[in-house]
């Protein structure tokens, strides 16, 4: 029958049974939800089996806790409550299974666990009772799965021993005495089952040696169905902390399990740990496993040789908070970094021949030891970062990532390419005891010895200076590859804040860089400006006492505007420029007399005509000010102009994050974007109407509903600097806008907005 019921726990110490409706029968909704409470710590297994024919019957549910308990659950038709907890006092059971025993409806639960042993427990009057404790591993069970074959019951374990076990459980028939001979048997463990009088013998079938850490995860390739009956196929999957995947299966002539070399599959090089969890496809034609950094990695076997997985496109993404997101100044791109210490590019993939236009990680250029906080574009292929560190690092794009661009995007080369490409390096790698992309150039590659000729395996053989390797490619990259040859070089470190960088700003014609660091006191909480043809320091600006927050280049580079923790904001306007480069003086800010906002100031950003900014607060207010007029030459002159021009909108919980389009709505009035920390997103458009700000000049035009929506805080949002929809064959068409956002719950978002509808 489909599968339709899913089972999953969570460190929200409950589990949820989901059941997918199909034609939404059930409310309006495709998926029905049913939590099972009751465990008092995060849920780390579950398992269930159906006990009838009819699914809907009856479902019977093991789960694991950090309470040191094994949940035993009942499901009835619609509910389902908790029939029996197995007590396992200080100890923790990592993972569960539930099967029949052999020839017979009554379950069996296998349970493994930190005492190194699998204990089994069996049904009987309606209770689980202890029936076998199997000993053998020699340090945690991380994973232990019961496969039905023929007569026969297997249960494959795996610990942190680096070793598998395969028990095989099967019924013990009434034999003549053993005659008493010197032939080597292996141990049976016996027992008897009182509700049918059966008895079992359960015996050790194999020990698999292979892998070199911890294993995390051993499963069975699901079972197919042939000629009206289950076939279990004897083929076991295997992850582990030694960054490999293997497939195991028993010798066809001697029976010997052996593992499939060539399917040792897995990460080489960088900063990773290994694989935490595999699942075959129901076929067995392609695995997925994920890695402790939250990436998963897909491959499929060869249509001809059947020994050969080759890496699949797979979606990837963040694994912590996204702090940031900037659209490349073309709008082809966006990259994003976050606090899971890495940067990473996303673009759309254009199949040749094929319509459909699908967004895929391609680069992941900084790979950091540190939580990323922001970043700011300096033109198409160079940006500026900061982190959890007092040192911002600029990068720009090698050769070999320009060249992948233009074949996964479809732009051609000479669009890309600027005249001083021929200088510009292959890619970058981190050496070894390093926090520096560095560098590589075509004659610094190392020549791969020849396979014939004997290597002599010395540590710095294997351990190589140089992991890039240049690939062609042709569609986006699987996990292997952005983590080791998608690097950008760091041409830069810019060093001057005393604290970790804050927030970070380019100006439009990509000249000067601004940043800020965390400051609790007003030396701290200085701006510095940056030349980007000399890196070096252009001036200190001083005004807030605490963190500035965000900084805004307005489009015409005459202003930049701060706002700070410390619930104001200020204004600084470029003056006569010294040799060195433009001089900015403040014209303009609020002060404990005039401040509008009671709460720090989040976030801001400038209309595209750079007459008004707008700032958004943790009092849930947006307020729009201006006039911002570049001819007034005095500084009281521009202090009293710049004013409230809209009345306070109440955004109905804390703005984190403030956009405003670079393109009007048709009718000519600012299109803006509202991030809340609830998650939600929400676009008004605003014009002003008279002299006095009126409450009619705001417009709701679109509220994001809930599976919109982020499900934490917004941290950022980006408009695309021109209209149209990249990647598409409209994209540079007048219809559409396209808004990023990113959020605390890992995402970043792309949004189509049809600009003739707002």
């Amino acid at each position: 029958a489909p599968e339709t019921e899913l089972i999953s726990g969570g460190s929200d110490k409950q589990l949820i049974l989901w059941e997918w409706c199909g034609t939404g029968t059930w409310n309006n909704q495709l998926v029905k939800s049913v939590p099972l409470k009751g465990h008092t710590e995060a849920v780390c297994a579950v398992d269930a089996i159906y006990q009838s024919d009819e699914p809907d019957l009856n479902l019977l549910i093991a789960s694991a806790a950090s309470d040191s308990t094994v949940r035993i659950w009942s499901r009835h038709g619609t509910e389902a409550k908790c029939i029996e907890i197995l007590q396992f006092g200080n100890g923790f059971v990592m993972d569960v299974c539930l099967s029949f025993l052999p020839g017979s409806n009554v379950p069996i639960l296998a349970c493994g666990g930190d005492d190194c042993k699998i204990s089994l427990f069996v049904q009987q009057n309606g209770q689980f009772q202890k029936t076998l404790i199997l000993p053998g591993h020699e340090n945690w069970i991380r994973g232990v799965e019961w496969a039905v074959c023929g007569e026969d019951l297997f249960l494959a374990s795996c610990a942190q021993d680096c070793l598998i076990r395969i028990w095989k459980l099967c019924t013990k028939s009434e034999q003549l005495p053993e005659p008493e001979d010197d032939s080597i048997k292996l141990t049976e463990n016996v027992f008897t089952v009182k509700d049918t009088d059966t008895k079992y013998a359960i015996t050790l079938e194999s020990v698999l040696a292979g892998h070199e850490n911890w294993v995390y995860a051993v499963h069975w390739q699901p079972p197919f169905s042939r000629d009206g009956s289950l076939q279990q196929p004897m083929r076991i999957l295997s992850a582990s902390m030694d960054k490999t995947v293997v497939i195991w299966e028993p010798d066809k002539e001697s029976g010997i399990w052996l593992e499939q070399a060539s399917v040792r599959v897995g990460e080489v090089g960088g900063n990773t740990l290994g694989f935490f969890d595999c699942q075959f496809s129901p076929d067995g034609s392609m695995i997925i496993a994920h890695a402790f950094h939250g990436a998963l990695h897909l491959w499929k076997q060869a249509a001809i040789n059947k020994e050969e997985w080759t890496p699949e496109v797979v979606i990837s993404g963040h694994f912590n908070s996204v702090e940031d997101v900037k659209w490349d100044p073309e709008g082809e791109f966006i990259i994003s970094v976050g606090s899971d210490q890495t940067t990473r590019l996303f673009a759309p993939w254009k199949r040749k021949q094929e319509t459909e236009i699908t967004w895929h990680e391609i680069a992941r250029p900084q790979v950091h030891g540190y939580d990323m906080r922001c970043l700011a574009m300096i033109g198409r292929f160079q940006f500026v970062s900061g982190a959890d560190e007092k040192v911002l690092r600029v990068f720009r794009a090698p050769r070999n990532f320009i060249e992948n661009f233009s074949n996964i995007t479809g732009i051609l080369m000479e669009k890309l390419c600027s005249q001083q490409s021929s200088d510009l390096p292959e890619g970058a790698t981190v050496p070894a005891l390093g926090l520096s992309n560095k560098a590589i150039f075509e004659g610094d590659m190392a020549v791969q010895p020849d396979e014939d000729e004997e290597t002599f395996q010395t540590v710095s053989n294997q351990y190589p200076e140089i992991y890039f390797q240049p690939l062609i490619l042709t569609e986006p990259p699987p996990e292997d590859h952005l983590l080791q040859n998608t690097l950008w070089p760091e041409i830069q470190k810019l060093y001057g804040h005393g604290y970790e960088i804050f927030c970070v700003a380019c100006n439009n014609s990509n000249t000067i860089i601004a940043s800020a660091c965390k400051a609790s006191r007003k030396e701290h909480a200085t701006i510095i400006l940056w030349s980007t043809a000399s890196w070096k320091k252009l001036q200190i600006l001083s005004f807030h006492n605490l963190t500035v927050t965000q900084l805004a280049f307005s489009p015409n580079d005459e202003f930049l505007l701060a706002v700070s923790r410390d619930r104001n904001w200020s204004l600084w306007r470029k003056q006569d420029s010294s040799e060195s480069g433009p001089v900015f003086g403040c014209c303009a800010y609020t002060d404990k007399n005039t401040a509008v906002h009671s709460r720090i100031i989040w976030s801001c950003d400038w209309t595209p005509d750079s007459k008004y900014f707008i700032t958004g607060s943790r009092d849930k207010r947006v307020i729009i000010w201006g006039q911002c007029d570049s001819s007034l030459t005095t500084e009281g002159g521009m202090l009293d102009s710049v004013k409230p021009c809209s009345t306070v909108l109440d955004a109905g919980d804390s703005v984190t994050a403030v956009s405003a389009s670079r393109v009007l709505a048709p009718d000519g009035r600012y299109i803006i974007a509202i991030g809340l920390e609830s998650g939600k997103i929400t676009l008004y458009a605003w014009k002003q109407s008279g002299q006095e700000p009126a409450p009619a000049d705001w417009t709701l035009c679109v509220e994001m509903d809930n599976s919109q929506s982020h499900a934490l805080a917004v941290k950022r949002l980006s408009w695309r600097h021109r209209a149209g929809r990249a990647g598409c064959n409209d994209r540079n068409s007048s219809e559409w806008l396209q808004l990023a956002s990113c959020g605390a719950d890992h995402c970043v978002k792309i949004f189509n907005v049809n600009r003739l509808a707002l």
